[in-house]
């Protein structure tokens, strides 16, 4: 019954839905719902059916099976969205692996203004505000969406690929943590004066 239920939910929300708000519509705990998904998701792929039931950092989504991606994209005469540029996609891993972080953490990362790229993500709905910094000016945070983890097909930030450990991509790397630890330090220090 449960998984009945979910299944219309989650088809006619069209977008991923917390799980919480599930357990409140089901009157279930997080045990009990997490099960009744898995049930759905191993049917869907034991049956080879068209969905799948994803899992997204804490919500669920029905989408269309991967393997029958081209058809379904002609049936339903869309484009493909376009590709990110090599600045965007540099842009989107710092926010995705230092996040919550500021566009000045990530200018600093670049050595270049990214105010546009940053307004590109923002539109593209990849990134989201986070709050507020707690120094002076109180530059905005930044952080990834749901949409973007749907978009590498993540189920959480965990999945990340690990950052590079050699040459030029270490360098960078041990740059970034640094800056990171700096502007934690940073927010520490404020959010203990305020």
């Amino acid at each position: 019954m449960i998984e009945s239920v979910l299944e219309g939910i989650l088809f006619a929300a069209g977008e991923p839905v917390e799980a919480d708000r599930l357990c409140k519509l089901l009157d279930v705990d997080k045990v009990t719902l997490d099960g009744a998904a898995k049930s759905l998701a191993d049917g869907y792929k034991f049956e080879r059916r068209g969905i799948r039931l994803l899992q997204l950092d804490g919500a669920y989504q029905l989408c269309s099976a991967p393997e029958h991606g081209d058809i379904i994209r002609r049936a339903m005469e869309t484009r493909k969205p376009p590709q990110l540029s090599q600045t965007a996609l540099e842009v989107l891993a710092i926010f995705a692996y230092f996040q919550p972080t500021t566009r000045g953490f990530v200018e600093q990362v670049r050595g270049v203004d990214s105010t546009y790229t940053v307004k590109q993500l923002l539109e593209r709905g990849l990134i989201e505000e986070a709050g507020k910094l707690n120094v002076p000016g109180r530059p905005t945070l930044f952080r990834t969406t749901k949409q973007f983890l749907r978009c590498f097909a993540l189920d959480s930030l965990d999945d990340l690929p690990p950052l590079p450990e050699t040459g030029e991509e270490a360098k960078l790397t041990k740059e970034m943590e640094d800056a990171a630890a700096r502007m934690k330090l940073m927010q520490e220090g404020q959010g203990e004066e305020g």
